[in-house]
């Protein structure tokens, strides 16, 4: 015996199936109902039917002219945006045409309303906070947003107003489906009349909650604001699977802020140890979290849309909140993800590598000593390639020389030609690090590359790779912290290689005690740093 939801799902369904052509019905009949999605019919091709995890062909003759006719005479005319509808139902029928205009496929997509699909954003909902829906099409975004109106209508008692679009929430016809509760709804004309829909309900309906499926041009995105402006919760979805892919659309980056380009001083620049040139969010966000939608049953939220994109921008992880519903119990577990700063230092981005002014510091890689992370990709720019080769074999390095500017790790160039237009645009494209040479000689490579590659004679490699890995770690404490962290004593060399470290990332390194206990200790900048600095001259050991 099926239960009375069960019922109406299928009861439902079969007003779907009544609009097909007869021979198709009993084909269509014979599936689950839960599992079909659409019904597909291509002119000249068999009609398929596509379910959750396959496709079933309906019958092996090709569909026709009048099997199209059919169903367009069951539920009328597609509109301006190729779609018609089943009055009082949540089913839609979308229509491709030809150049002529004439329809030659139709898609009838099975629409429901499913309850409990929002237990795990019940909280969220219900904080009166504007939210919005990211994920690929298919994953259940406006299927939430249906139970989303629903819930603020009849559970929270909120003045609700639906903004349909393309009848996709509240279903066809004058009346709503019941799907949406006790919200009001309000039809959209044509599609590019959304957002004077949307302003229209605001200003004519005094409603406390609004809900928009699809936000996808600026005018829309400009609407969105003007509403979350007046105080108006506003719940909604919009193109893209995840806070990324919107900040980077320039139509839709409005929606969490918007993004310009930003040109720090000097101070400034050592101060946040950036680029002097940084992407930052220029306004507040219009929604307050943003859920990415993965699945059906996972979500991951951003409960801070703000917090979030600074993140982002700032090349941070992002973290966020992940839910997951089980699909049996209905239990909602939750995860925090993670949102620290990388635990290595490319990510943290130091500024200029040594060099003239113009030339950019390396923010994804810095050249590697032997041994370290592999081999390290080295692009001979305007010096001997015969002559870089021979020094770096005498180093004993573990690099490959290649052929392809944008394949480089690090770039070795002449002084006269660092500020090469070419040079600057591919190392701030790929994070490549530069390395400026005086002039094409040996002795001069040798110096050079000795600093890059952390070469110190005379010194056990795995003593090196150990001050490395610990000034590393120091200075991401330093800059994520802002404390000054002691390091363990060292042989001056490796003193000497710690302190050239330590420069990179605009950060003081002073030398404290006596050999053979001497050893730095790394300050931020401020005034700790001034005060070590002025013990530190007035006791000689500076």
């Amino acid at each position: 015996m099926t239960s009375p939801r069960a019922d109406a799902v299928a009861d439902d369904f079969l007003l779907l199936v009544s609009v097909l052509p007869g021979p198709l019905q009993a084909a269509v009949r014979a599936l689950p109902p839960q599992q079909v999605l659409e019904v597909v019919m291509d002119l000249g091709r068999p009609p398929e039917a596509r379910l959750v995890d396959r496709v079933e062909p309906l019958r092996e003759e090709p569909v026709l002219r009048e099997d199209l006719e059919h169903v367009l005479a069951q539920v009328g005319p597609p509109g301006d945006d190729n779609r018609a509808g089943i009055e009082r139902t949540l089913h839609r029928v979308s229509a491709i045409r030809n150049r002529k205009g004439k329809v030659v496929g139709l898609t009838l997509r099975v629409g429901r309303a499913i309850f409990g699909t929002i237990d795990m954003l019940k909280d969220l909902i219900g904080s009166g906070r504007n939210l919005l829906l990211l994920g690929r099409p298919g994953v259940g975004k406006t299927t939430k947003l249906r139970e989303v109106a629903r819930v603020l209508a009849d559970d929270l008692r909120k003045r609700v107003m639906v903004v349909d679009t393309s009848n996709e929430i509240g279903g066809d016809g004058d009346v709503p489906h019941p799907g949406i509760g006790g919200a009001r709804r309000m039809q959209v004309s044509r599609p590019d009349r959304q957002h004077d829909v949307m302003i229209e309900a605001v200003e004519n309906h005094m409603p406390e909650a609004i809900i928009v499926d699809e936000i996808g041009t600026s005018a829309e995105a400009a609407a969105a604001r003007t509403i979350a402006e007046r105080g108006v919760q506003l719940v909604a979805t919009a193109h893209g699977n995840t806070l990324e892919n919107l900040v980077l659309n320039p139509t839709l980056s409005d929606l969490v802020g918007g993004v310009h380009t930003v040109t720090l001083s000097d101070e400034e620049a050592r101060r946040r140890n950036t680029q002097k040139t940084i992407s930052e969010r220029k306004a507040p966000p219009t929604f307050d979290i943003v859920v990415e939608m993965v699945n059906r049953d996972e979500v991951l939220v951003h409960s801070d849309t703000a917090d979030s994109v600074d993140r982002l921008l700032a090349g941070l992880e992002v973290g966020g909140e992940r839910r997951k519903q089980d699909a049996v119990s209905g239990q909602v577990e939750v995860v925090e993800a993670k949102a620290a700063a990388s635990s290595s230092l490319p990510a943290l981005r130091p500024g200029r590598t040594a060099g003239p002014p113009g030339v950019r510091g390396a923010e994804r890689v810095h050249a590697r000593a032997p041994g370290m992370g592999g081999t390290t990709k080295v692009y001979a720019h305007a010096v001997s390639r015969d002559l870089l080769t021979k020094v770096l074999r005498e180093l004993s390095v573990d690099v490959r020389l290649v052929s392809r500017l944008e394949a480089a790790d690090l770039v070795v160039t002449l002084r006269s030609r660092a500020n090469d237009p070419r040079l600057r645009r591919t190392a701030e494209k790929t994070g490549a690090r530069v390395e400026v040479v005086k002039r094409n000689s040996s002795a001069e490579l040798r110096r050079v590359l000795k600093t890059a590659f952390n070469v110190v004679e005379g010194v056990d490699e795995d003593q090196v790779r150990e001050a490395v890995a610990e000034v590393e770690h120091a200075i991401e404490r330093v800059l994520s912290e802002g404390v000054s962290v002691p390091l363990a004593p060292r042989p001056p060399r490796l003193r000497k290689l710690q302190h050239r470290l330590v420069s990179r990332y605009h950060l003081e390194a002073v030398s404290h005690g006596s050999e053979p206990v001497r050893h730095l200790t790394i300050y931020p900048l401020g005034a700790e740093v001034d005060a070590a600095l002025a013990q530190e001259e007035a006791e000689g050991t500076a």
